[in-house]
């Protein structure tokens, strides 16, 4: 049971630290600019899919932008960016699995799809942005 609690631990402070919690704050940010882009994108007559895809590589520059500066305190680079956005390969397949079967199979509206794509994939993309793209391998309990 002791192993159970430490690994229930670590699992909790990992995903319930103030980096997490920033993590989340611009993630909501960015789930609005993704939603508001594909939105403007669509008005514009761009298809629904692919309006999400653009709307969401916008708001993804954005999002890096952000954890870089007020999250992680990383100072820009294109490599960083690089390894960001790599990050989020598998948040985007996620998405689009999610926004695919939502709007085009189930016919929920388009907000509401992309809204649960973005709050299925947040915390696998953390994971991946903390380890890789930003480089923090080792979890500390206070404060990360």
């Amino acid at each position: 049971m002791t192993k159970f609690n430490e690994n229930f631990k670590k699992v909790f402070f990992f995903f319930f630290s103030k980096r997490f919690l920033i993590y989340t704050l611009i993630g909501s940010f960015n789930t609005f600019n993704c939603v508001v882009f594909s939105t403007l994108l669509e008005l514009a007559r761009v298809q629904e899919n692919l309006a999400f895809a653009i709307g969401y590589m916008i708001s993804l520059t954005i999002s890096y932008i952000c954890n870089s500066l007020f999250n992680f305190k990383r100072k820009l680079s294109f490599l960083r960016y690089s390894k960001f956005c790599i990050s989020y390969i598998p948040n985007f397949i996620i998405q689009n699995i999610v926004t695919f079967i939502f709007f085009n199979i189930i016919n929920v509206h388009h907000v509401i799809a992309y809204i649960v794509a973005a709050l299925l994939g947040t915390p696998v993309t953390f994971l991946f942005l903390k380890v890789f793209a930003f480089g923090e391998k080792k979890s500390r309990h206070n404060n990360t």
